[in-house]
């Protein structure tokens, strides 16, 4: 047949028998099938790792021949660079969703890798935000537009959008691992995350005052329970995690050695040395009365929750803005506020990194305001034309 054109594709006869494909004799593995139902469109076949394949490219009408023939001029360029567009048009078809992709970065790599609460908090991320958002699409399909809009629709939140983001940023790095999407295409990649201000939020000595008034007199009048007032002020006294308290067994609990051995932390494991309130606290505790340092209300249950407690006893202690996690930034806080280094701090907290210690650092002050009054020192002293009388800081002047 000669070349194909508006004239010759509507030219060819339609028969009720069965259909057939005119090839165009400029362009060769092109063609117009024509169906007997008196559907015409247009075809591309080729051979890739010896099978013949054919690529249905579009109905006439919808493309012209014009159109018709570029795209399988750009068919047939993919098949000489070793391309195999039909089995990767099957393949696309049956590529996985986003949702499958979740199932699997659950299954294969949170519940393998990280800690129970973890894998719970991923879940409910997946179920509230990346299943409403993404779930049904293809995951090669998913683009950096997407990722935006989704990060944009939870300004509100930042910090919220940025695990979003954090999470997404990790199962789409593992689906490139995984061969379902080509490498460098993460969408989230270069998607900008929100500024997040940290909170931080220390008790003054004021209202470590009010919260410890506050605690002898809710314990004593009954109206918060022995153990959330204990799991209180071991928070306080430890600054340990509020999980690390509420999970606390006795054979954590090590007196002898003055320490808790806690078998795993957000860090791994790791010791929490214990200073003398926090001693007597463990040591008023009733250790015969089951396997929970904080027991709940049911017999043989920890306690699983401060919340209530802690709401009742800031409004008994009049403390504003406050959570239980922020006694744990105040034990930090009164550390650096006592000379002790940041690494020290780190230690006693359980950090796994120095980075997050550091938020601490302009609060360790002392030994900063030392060093600084010594320098001003001198060169007072030196500006008054007083060169001789520089002296040591600390070390008395001889007469």
């Amino acid at each position: 047949m000669p070349k194909l054109t508006k004239r010759t594709v509507d030219g060819a006869p339609i028969t009720g028998g069965r259909e057939y494909v005119f090839w165009d004799d400029v362009l060769p593995r092109f063609g117009l099938r024509v169906r007997s139902s008196g559907t015409k469109t247009y075809v591309v076949q080729y051979r890739a790792k010896g099978r013949t394949r054919h690529v249905t490219l579009g109905r006439h009408g919808v493309l012209t021949p014009d159109k018709a023939r570029r795209a399988a001029l750009q068919l047939l360029a993919e098949v000489e660079k070793g391309g195999d567009p039909s089995r990767e048009r099957a393949a696309a078809r049956c590529a996985s969703t986003v949702a499958e992709l979740c199932d699997r970065y659950l299954e294969e790599h949170a519940r393998a890798r990280k800690k129970p609460r973890s894998v719970k908090e991923d879940g409910r991320i997946i179920e509230q935000f990346v299943l409403r958002a993404l779930g049904p699409r293809k995951i090669a399909e998913v683009e950096r537009a997407d990722i935006y809009r989704l990060r944009n629709r939870l300004r509100e939140t930042p910090y919220q959008a940025n695990r979003i983001l954090a999470l997404l940023s990790k199962m789409f790095n593992l689906a490139e691992r995984w061969g379902l999407r080509k490498d460098g295409t993460n969408p989230v990649r270069h998607v900008e995350r929100f500024v997040e201000r940290n909170r931080e939020r220390f008790l003054s000595e004021e209202e470590l005052a009010r919260l410890g008034s506050a605690l002898h007199d809710l314990g004593g009048s009954g109206r918060v329970s022995a153990a959330a007032i204990a799991a209180i002020r071991l928070l306080v006294f430890t600054g340990c995690r509020v999980s690390e308290i509420l999970t606390l067994r006795w054979e954590h609990v090590d007196l002898e050695r003055r320490s808790l051995r806690l078998a795993d932390s957000k860090s791994g494991p790791k010791v929490v040395p214990l200073n003398a309130p926090a001693m007597r606290i463990l040591t008023d505790l009733d250790r015969d009365a089951g396997p929970w340092v904080i027991r709940g209300r049911k017999p043989g249950c920890p306690l699983v929750n401060l919340a209530k407690p802690w709401q009742r006893i800031c409004e008994e202690a009049k403390l504003e803005s406050v959570r239980v996690h922020d006694l744990r930034h105040s034990f930090a806080s009164v550390a650096a506020g006592s000379g002790q280094t940041l690494l020290v701090i780190g230690a006693l907290l359980g950090h796994s990194q120095a980075a997050t210690t550091h938020r601490y650092a302009h609060l360790s002050d002392n030994p900063v305001r030392s060093a600084s009054e010594a320098i001003g020192e001198r060169i007072a002293v030196a500006m008054r034309g007083q060169c001789a009388a520089i002296v040591r800081v600390g070390q008395p002047r001889t007469k």
